[in-house]
């Protein structure tokens, strides 16, 4: 029987269709994961699935029952639940009232707080979460709010689940941690649905597969009958590398910059902690850390966003310590981690966003201060074509792209203007397989060509794939830095969650 069934789904947005004649089928009580390159719709089916768009065709038959769907309040009522990327979670509540906020349990006209510590208290145990229900959800780990999200799930006693790139931002433990929760709910019945791009994953937990392709439905599968190579395959539509070429370090490597005891403090806490790092030519220093330890800090004071510190930076043999972020610019390329804040302005068309930083160059800019448009929109010509974004031309607003498209364009941007010191911070969040292996072979090429690139990733196949030396920070410190080589997952893992660091950290 299945749980979900989505038959000939279109969706257009300005006459673009996202969704064509889409079909999807999910099997009560198994995990299905719907892969598929960016744009190819799959968050738009699972927004549609949910409630928060609605099908211009098609019909939706949830345990062979014909429904429509049209807000995520009748979602949840057809018994379907949605855990976002992002979590949709109040810092300054408690788990139990993040949860049952809007379906509160009274006493009289009352929230009875006490009866909600109960049955969320009583539905962790039942699924072995290991969460306290009083405890303020500010003060958890990102594995453990996703795992209160999965709660607020239950407590809505949703059969279906749909998780959006749930192990995004996690550790390998914290991954292990959530596929044995999401085993022990399909024991129990449940049917889950998985939007993700990451295929070792997906060969782990899934149990069947649907690919989506620029919109359409290409195959499903059961697991069984592929593995990841022919994944990446059926997603991008040609044969995909997994393999990373880069060429050996060579023995004498500049010293491009140094950061020497940085602190940083905010708010009277100190968010990086006499940090001191050595960035040199011709390799690629990896980054790794759970999010929200220091990182955003760091990347702020490697680019001039933040100007009070304790400490020194050099870039060669210049101090440039607390430079704002224009005169940082000429230093340092910045792919920032959050594109929507700080990678390219909504209304903007594509030709504008691609020179964002770099106007007021001599290549893009006369001396009477008037846009050379033409060098301009073919250097954007360019970036479109060798990043395969996909758009509708360079004056398309940047706003309305998809998320990896957005991405590609920033990438384009910065690899184009910078060759010596390159910052890529989460280069590939949100990109398809495609991409990342453009953008990986371009961050390598620099690499050999004797950039220095400090590559800042939640993602730790990516961290240890293409990394030649790796830190780790944690709570603001740097408690390792070693070659890649002597990291495996498990190890790099164990310094990220604080289980051991090093008695003496090289710089």
């Amino acid at each position: 029987m299945y749980a979900v069934e989505m038959r000939n789904i279109t969706k257009r947005f300005h006459g673009t269709p996202a969704n064509h004649h889409v079909n999807f089928c999910v099997k009560a009580g198994e995990i299905h994961s719907l892969l598929g390159e960016n744009g190819a719709g799959k968050t738009t089916l699972m927004n549609i699935l949910f409630g928060l768009y609605k099908a211009d065709s098609g019909t939706i038959r949830i345990h062979e029952k014909e429904t429509k769907i049209d807000s995520p309040m009748a979602a949840i009522q057809q018994g379907i639940s949605m855990v976002h990327q992002h979590f949709m979670l109040v810092d300054s509540l408690t788990v139990a009232e993040n949860i049952v906020l809007g379906h509160e349990p009274k006493k009289g006209i009352f929230f009875d707080r006490e009866k909600a510590f109960e049955k969320i208290t009583e539905i962790a145990e039942k699924y072995h979460f290991q969460i306290d229900a009083r405890e303020q959800v500010g003060n958890l780990s990102v594995g453990v709010k996703q795992r209160v999200e999965i709660l607020k799930a239950l407590y809505h006693e949703s059969s279906v689940l749909i998780l959006d790139e749930p192990t995004a931002v996690l550790t390998p433990q914290e991954v292990d941690d959530l596929f044995r929760v999401l085993r022990d709910l399909k024991k129990d019945g449940k049917t889950i649905i998985i939007i993700t791009h990451k295929l070792k994953e997906t060969m782990s937990i899934a149990d069947t597969i649907t690919v989506l392709r620029k919109g359409e439905t290409i195959t499903t599968l059961p697991i069984g009958e592929v593995n990841e190579e022919k994944l990446a395959e059926l997603m991008v539509g040609r044969l995909v590398s997994f393999t990373i070429d880069k060429k050996p370090l060579q023995s004498e490597r500049p010293v491009k910059m140094k950061l020497s005891h940085i602190t940083v403090s905010k708010g009277g806490k100190k968010s990086l902690k006499d940090v001191s790092l050595t960035i040199r030519g011709g390799e690629i220093l990896g980054i790794a850390g759970v999010e929200g330890n220091g990182q955003t800090e760091l990347i702020e004071v490697l680019t001039g966003l933040c100007a009070r510190y304790e400490g020194t930076v050099i870039v060669g043999k210049e101090d440039v310590s607390r430079s704002n972020a224009k005169k940082m610019l000429d230093y340092v390329g910045h792919i920032p981690e959050d594109r929507g804040k700080r990678g390219f302005v909504k209304n903007y068309t594509n030709w504008e966003n691609m020179i964002l930083g770099y106007h007021t160059r001599p290549d893009y800019i006369t001396k009477a201060g008037i846009l050379k448009r033409k060098a301009i929109q073919d250097v954007t010509r360019k970036a479109i074509e060798e990043y395969d974004v996909r758009t509708d031309g360079i004056e398309q607003t940047t706003g309305s792209l998809s998320g990896g498209n957005q991405q590609k364009l920033i990438v384009g941007r910065v690899l184009m203007h910078h060759t010596g010191i390159v910052l890529a911070a989460q280069p590939t969040r949100g990109v398809d397989i495609g991409a990342i292996e453009y953008i990986h072979s371009q961050l390598v090429r620099l690499r050999d060509e004797g950039a220095a690139v400090i590559l800042i990733s939640a993602d730790l196949d990516e961290i240890v794939k293409l990394s030649d030396e790796i830190a780790v920070l944690y709570e603001g410190s740097i408690v390792t830095r070693k070659s890649a080589d002597a990291f495996t997952e498990r190890s790099l893992g164990a310094y990220m969650l604080g289980h051991t660091r090093d008695e003496e950290v090289q710089a």
